[in-house]
């Protein structure tokens, strides 16, 4: 069954005609609502052109919390970018003008059949009740280039592929020069540049389609080949493919630009930790502690960062005692220097699977173990996680 809203009856039972028999219409918001409590197995809802923008971006974002598997299918007079930005960020599936008919009843067809792979995957009316799968998201960061975010990160994800901890996506980000296909030696057929096309058609078999296995059985979503290509990347398509991401694998692993820019503020936003990275040197300690105190400014959730120290063994006369307490963090990880490093990079081999007693791997190992993996006494509740995802609760 399909519910409608929309307040002019003409336009109501054009829609509904173009739907057919299962749709119905329902005259007000607060009766949508009332329909929806006793229905919990409706799989869409189409909002009419005579319904207010904000009362359809605000149901959504409800929506998605407590009906993840309920899409919504937004229907207007004229579609601009603001429209389609806006109904993007709420959670909105699909924006349809009022003429399209077909269009409507496609987009309605298309968000009921991932309804029913959604259902079967969360096992929804198996007995156990609703089950949201959310990944563990892990973002790697640096001011600085050089200091080894690729590295830890295409180590990261490697590692936990391999240790039996789940299925590991590992995502660059980097979006005009990154590097995770060339450190891993993959040969992609797509890129992150695929995904535009799709732009909010884009859903998980599409997602999946655009993932490069690893031989480590990490899977990945390599930049774009081109870096002209980053321009056509928007953050709201970042934040789509993340939250894909987040439903369909046990972790993912963000590798970023030297840069604080809205892709990666919107990777922070959607991740349970941030490796914020620096070496020991005075230009890298400068930018990590201008970042340490720029994400303070935006109230950035201080317990979800963690700093960690590539070549802390460096002998340049600075104390691990003083950087911290320069940085007024404490360093939760320190990596040692290793010519094996960059020997692994060259050949396309994850060091922690290709020498996992490399004092490098042990340290990314211990790093994964106390930090990245959370224990159940730490671990969050689904409910929690999907509250804290539907949105940024920290200033900007």
């Amino acid at each position: 069954m399909t519910a409608i809203l929309e307040f002019d009856p003409a336009g109501a039972e054009s829609i509904r005609s173009a739907l057919g028999p299962d749709a119905i219409v329902v005259p007000s918001l607060r009766e949508l609502r009332e329909h929806l409590d006793v229905d919990l197995f409706e799989d869409c809802v189409v909002l009419g052109p005579s319904v207010d923008q904000i009362d359809a971006d605000a149901l959504a974002e409800d929506l998605r919390i407590t009906r993840p598997t309920l899409g919504v299918v937004l229907v207007r007079q004229r579609i601009d970018t603001a429209v389609l930005s806006d109904a993007l960020r709420a959670g909105i599936r699909e924006v349809v003008q009022e003429r399209d008919l077909s269009g409507i009843a496609n987009a309605v067809r298309h968000i009921k059949e991932v309804a029913s792979r959604q259902r079967s995957r969360l096992g929804e009316g198996g007995g156990e009740g609703p089950r949201e799968r959310r990944a563990r998201l892990v973002t790697v960061f640096s001011a600085k280039g050089g200091c080894g975010k690729t590295t830890l990160a295409t180590n990261l994800a490697a590692l936990l592929a391999t240790s039996n901890r789940g299925t590991v996506a590992l995502v660059d980000l980097d979006l005009s020069f990154g590097d995770v296909g060339i450190a891993l030696q993959l040969f992609p057929t797509h890129t992150l540049a695929d995904a535009v096309a799709m732009g909010i058609d884009l859903d998980e078999p599409g997602l999946k389609s655009l993932l490069t296995p690893h031989r480590s059985g990490l899977q990945a979503l390599v930049a774009p080949l081109e870096p002209s290509s980053a321009e056509t990347i928007t953050t709201e398509l970042v934040v789509r493919v993340l939250d894909l991401l987040a439903e369909e694998f046990d972790y993912v692993v963000i590798d970023t630009p030297p840069a604080l820019d809205d892709h990666v503020l919107a990777a922070f936003d959607k991740s349970d930790l941030v490796a914020v990275m620096a070496t020991l040197d005075i230009p890298a300690l400068k930018n990590l502690k201008l970042t340490l105190e720029t994400l303070e400014l935006i109230s950035f959730p201080r317990e979800r960062l963690a700093v960690v120290l590539n070549r802390a063994d460096s002998k340049v006369g600075l104390a691990i005692g003083e950087v911290e307490k320069t940085l007024k963090a404490p360093i939760v990880a320190q990596i040692p220097s290793s010519r094996d490093v960059p020997a692994s990079t060259n050949r396309g081999v994850p060091l922690t699977t290709d020498d996992p007693k490399n004092p490098v791997s042990v340290a990314i190992r211990q790093f994964m173990e106390q930090v990245v993996v959370p224990s159940e006494k730490d671990a969050i509740p689904t409910e929690m996680r999907s509250d804290r995802r539907g949105g940024r609760r920290w200033k900007r």
